[in-house]
């Protein structure tokens, strides 16, 4: 490495003196900047800050608002109430007063004060009596790991369906208000499944495949698959009788069958249990459960009901035995449900009275919607379940008003 000594003994060889010198000045210079701290470009750094200020405000500036028009279309002034409709409406969905559907927002008052979470309730009883050989019959255990095995994936198809496809296609935001509402607590109901599970060191894998594995279980989530497969493609749009009955056809589906038929067997049994003394916890998470899934049903009832209000040609008698077709269907898939869950008699109650009461729901179900009942003579063979969550609930907004809810913690079991 060259000193600057060595440096000078070059330089008396060099011709031309004057380059060197020039070279020992940069040299010079180059070792000044390396010592001292860089000090930050200001004027450079305020110049692209303000370039990219500059930008956005270009950008803006060009920004066309008349793109776009049918998205726009009725956002250029108030609302009014006559311009809401539950489907195919054109007025702006973001706002929400003035209310057309005091119905829906009543329910959504109804189910935020219902609120709860799984970790309130103590499971230590359950887990206790679970690890217990001599705490629950073999087919006490079946009826559990069943349930468990269907609801912890039936409420995750009901939350896929309302929010890939029914958001987005109820052109109404009271409504959507209570969907948004109902999604949350679907979600609340897979954690609580999942809490009871993981409480009672259950096998996840099995218990969560039930659906692919167990045929009656199987049975009933193909079933409502089958009724939300082609109006949760992202580009099916209603508009047309044929798609607007695709819609009303998932809505019976969903609202009148799979949460109000397939949900009523599963819910009978684990509060029979709670009724002996056994699984309180994994009971008193169903009840609150239950009292979900009971405004659930009132709802889509009254959204049902008001789309036929508002749209009678769907509702014609194709439609009509459409509908009973599907009730029906469904309440076969529950009663083989009930057999498969409790082949002998259990908890107070067997298959043949569980058929019976599932005819009663179905004879509500039908009756709800405008449609004669099926089945003569059934009567309620399970009179405490109509004093746990109060069928009377169960009418829709067209008749009462509901408002004996309370918070979850102030439930008593």
């Amino acid at each position: 490495m060259l000193n600057w000594d060595d440096f000078n003994e070059t330089e008396t060889k060099v011709k031309k003196p004057e380059v060197s010198k020039e070279i020992e000045k940069k040299v010079v210079e180059s070792i000044k900047e390396e010592v001292q701290p860089q000090q930050p470009a200001q004027p450079k750094a305020k110049l692209e800050a303000g370039s990219r200020a500059e930008a956005a405000r270009k950008s803006l500036d060009a920004l066309d608002t008349t793109a776009g028009e049918e998205e726009l279309e009725g956002m250029a002034g108030r609302v009014e109430v006559d311009e809401k409709a539950l489907i195919n409406c054109r007025a702006d969905l973001n706002q929400l007063v003035p209310m057309k559907y005091d119905w829906a927002w009543g329910k959504y008052l109804d189910g935020s004060a219902n609120h709860w979470m799984p970790q309130e309730v103590n499971m230590t009883s359950d887990i206790a009596l679970w690890k217990s050989e001599e705490g629950l019959t073999d087919d006490e255990r079946r009826i559990v790991k069943r349930n468990l095995g269907f609801f912890s994936t039936a409420d995750s198809l009901v939350a896929n369906n309302l929010v890939l496809a029914l958001y987005r296609l109820i052109t109404n935001p009271e409504c959507r208000q209570y969907i948004l509402r109902q999604a949350f607590e679907e979600a609340i109901h897979t954690h609580a499944y999942q809490y009871v599970i993981e409480s009672l060191s259950m096998d996840e894998g099995e218990i969560f495949n039930m659906y692919r594995e167990i045929p009656s279980v199987a049975k009933k989530a193909a079933w409502g698959l089958k009724y939300t497969k082609e109006i949760e493609d992202p580009k099916f749009t209603t508009g047309t009788e044929e798609t607007d009955k695709l819609l009303l056809k998932n809505l019976i589906a969903f609202y009148c069958v799979l949460e109000g038929i397939f949900f009523y067997c599963g819910f009978t049994q684990i509060l029979s249990m709670g009724n002996r003394n056994k699984m309180t916890g994994t009971a008193e998470q169903f009840q609150y459960i239950l009292r979900d899934e009971s405004m659930h049903v009132n709802f889509g009832i009254d959204l049902i009901n008001a789309i036929k209000i508002e749209n009678p040609h769907l509702w014609d008698e194709e439609m009509q035995a459409e509908a009973a077709k599907m009730i029906l269907e469904g309440t076969l898939l529950e009663i083989d449900y009930a057999r498969d869950t409790m082949p002998r008699g259990v908890l107070g109650m067997n298959a043949k009275q569980m058929e019976e009461y599932l005819q009663f729901i179905a004879n509500r179900r039908l009756v709800q919607i405008g449609l004669e009942p099926e089945f003569a003579g059934v009567t309620n063979p399970f009179p405490w379940m109509s004093e746990i969550m109060d069928l009377r609930k169960e009418k829709n907004f067209f008749e009462t008003r509901v408002t004996e809810y309370q918070v979850g913690g102030g439930l008593e079991f």
